[in-house]
C-alpha cells in the first residue's frame, strides 16, 4: 500500500521509470508521447543531455546555500540572461521554485511599491474570470477558476473579476473582433472606477489563458488598450506567463507576440523544462528602485529561492533555447500543429473550437457544434477523455469547467519544442482516437 497522499484518492496510476526524448515510460516498458508537456512543462522533452549534466557539474560544486547569507553564481547568470532578453523595461529577477509562488511574490510586490511610494491606499487587484495564477491562498484568489476556488472562499482575499478576452464564446452576433476586444478590455477602466481609481494597485492576466480556459490568445489590440488603460490609472500590469511564457507560444516571453510591455511578469515551468523546480517573478526598473531607495528590503522571502541547482538547470534550459532558436522553431512548427488538429478535428461534430498559438493549442469539446452547447457536466468527457488517451498511449491535458467553471471541457496541448513535424500527425490521431473511444 502507498503511503504517497496523490492527487486523486481512487486513481490507479501507472509508474514512470524513464524518459526519452517526447516520450514517459512507464514499469510495464508502454510508452506516452508527453502531448501536453505534463503541465506546459517539459519544453525540451525529458532526456536532454546538457540540462541533466548542468545539475550533476552543480551539485558537484554548491548544492545549496541560503540566499539570506549568499548569492551564486548560476542564479546571477540566469538573472543577466533572462533580463539581457527580458522586455523592455524589465531589470530585475526574484527567484522562487514555481508558478504559485511566482504570482504570491507579484502580488506582495505590487502592494509594496505602492506603500513605498506614498500611495498606501492602493490596495484592490482585478483578475479575470477563468483565469489560474496558482493554487496558494493569494494565487487562488487571483484566479477566477470557480471550481478550484469554492471550497476555499472563506480563506481567499478580495479580488475583482473581469470578462476573459474570450473570443470563440464571449463576442457578440455581428461584433467585430476589434469591437469585442475593446468591450472586454473597457471592463477593466469601469472596474477601477467602480473600486475608485486611487485604490487599485495591479491588473493581472495571462497573455494566453492556459489550463482553464484552454490556450486562448487575446484578440488583437486587447492588451494594447490594457497597457492604455493601466497607464491612465496608474495601475500596476502584471502578466503571468506561468504557462505561456518561455518560449511556449513562439516568443520568450508571450507578452512579446502581443507587443505589450508588463511592469511585472512571472515565469516557472518552461524555465525548468521539469529538470528542476524553479520560476521567477520579474519586474521594471522603477519597481525595483521605489524599493532600494525606500526601505531597501522587499518583505517576501523562501527557504529556497535562488536555489543553486535549480537555477543552474533554469540556465542551462534558457540557454539551449536560445542557442538552438527554439522559439523561433515553436513558430515554424505553429502552422503544421493547426493543419493537424482542423484535418482532424475542424469538421468533428464535438469540436467546437480549435485555438493557439506556437506550441499551446486548445480543442475545446461540444454537443452542439452549431449552438456552441457544452457537454452536461454529469457526463466527466474531459476525465474519460485523459484517460482513453492515456490507454492511446498520449498524454494530452483535459480539463472541465471551461465556461464557467462548471459547464465546458477542453483539451490543452502542450507538446516539447523538440518534437518532429510528423509528431504533430501523431498527437491529432491519437487524440482522435480517444475522443471517437469516449464518444462512441
Amino acid at each position: 500500500m502507498s503511503h504517497v497522499f496523490p492527487r486523486h484518492c481512487h486513481a490507479q496510476l501507472p509508474t514512470a521509470v524513464g524518459g526519452e526524448g517526447c516520450y514517459l515510460i512507464d514499469s510495464t516498458g508502454k510508452r506516452y508521447f508527453d502531448a501536453s508537456g505534463g503541465a506546459a512543462v517539459s519544453c525540451l522533452g525529458h532526456s536532454n543531455d546538457r540540462v541533466k549534466q548542468a545539475i550533476k557539474d552543480q551539485v558537484d560544486r554548491l548544492a545549496f546555500a541560503h540566499t539570506g547569507f549568499f548569492t551564486s553564481d548560476p542564479a546571477e547568470d540566469l538573472a543577466d540572461l533572462l533580463i539581457a532578453n527580458a522586455p523592455e523595461g524589465i531589470e530585475r529577477v526574484y527567484f522562487v521554485s514555481g508558478g504559485s509562488e511566482a504570482i504570491e511574490a507579484a502580488i506582495k510586490l505590487a502592494r509594496q511599491y505602492y506603500l513605498e511610494v506614498g500611495q498606501p491606499e492602493r490596495r484592490h487587484l482585478i483578475a479575470r474570470r477563468q483565469s489560474y495564477h496558482g493554487n496558494t491562498l493569494g494565487a487562488l484568489a487571483a484566479g477566477g477558476n470557480a471550481w478550484r476556488r469554492a471550497q476555499f472562499d472563506p480563506l481567499l482575499i478580495g479580488v475583482s473579476h473581469i470578462a476573459p478576452c474570450y473570443e470563440y464564446a464571449e463576442r457578440a452576433e455581428g461584433e467585430s473582433l476589434a469591437e469585442y476586444g475593446r468591450r472586454a478590455a473597457d471592463e477593466l477602466e469601469a472596474e477601477i472606477l467602480r473600486l475608485g481609481a486611487d485604490t487599485v494597485m495591479g491588473f493581472i492576466a495571462e497573455p494566453v489563458v492556459g489550463a482553464t480556459l484552454g490556450a486562448v490568445p487575446a484578440v488583437e489590440g486587447y492588451f494594447a488598450r490594457i497597457r492604455e488603460i493601466c497607464d491612465k490609472y496608474g495601475v500596476l500590469l502584471i502578466l503571468d506567463e506561468v504557462m505561456c511564457g518561455m518560449g511556449r507560444t513562439g516568443h520568450l516571453f508571450a507578452c512579446m507576440g502581443e507587443g505589450v510591455r508588463p511592469d511585472i511578469v512571472t515565469i516557472a515551468k518552461g524555465l525548468g523544462a521539469g529538470y528542476q523546480p524553479v520560476g521567477a517573478m520579474l519586474c521594471s526598473g522603477a519597481i525595483y528602485d521605489a524599493i532600494a531607495s525606500g526601505s531597501g528590503f522587499f518583505q517576501h522571502g523562501h527557504t529556497y529561492i535562488g536555489h543553486p541547482v535549480a537555477t543552474a538547470a533554469g540556465l542551462a534550459v534558457l540557454r539551449e533555447m536560445l542557442e538552438r532558436d527554439l522559439p523561433a522553431r515553436v513558430r515554424a512548427l505553429e502552422p503544421v500543429m493547426e493543419r493537424e488538429l482542423r484535418k482532424a478535428f475542424g469538421q468533428h461534430p464535438n469540436v467546437g473550437d480549435i485555438r493557439g498559438r506556437g506550441l499551446f493549442w486548445g480543442v475545446e469539446l461540444v454537443v452542439d457544434r452549431d449552438g456552441k452547447v457544452s457537454f452536461d457536466p454529469a457526463k466527466g468527457v474531459a476525465g474519460k477523455l485523459k484517460k482513453a488517451a492515456m490507454a492511446q498511449g498520449l498524454i494530452c491535458y483535459p480539463m472541465p469547467g471551461t465556461r464557467d467553471g462548471r459547464n465546458g471541457d477542453h483539451v490543452l496541448l502542450a507538446p516539447p519544442f523538440v518534437m518532429a513535424e510528423a509528431d504533430a500527425g501523431l498527437i491529432a490521431q491519437r487524440l482522435q482516437a480517444a475522443l471517437e473511444d469516449v464518444l462512441r
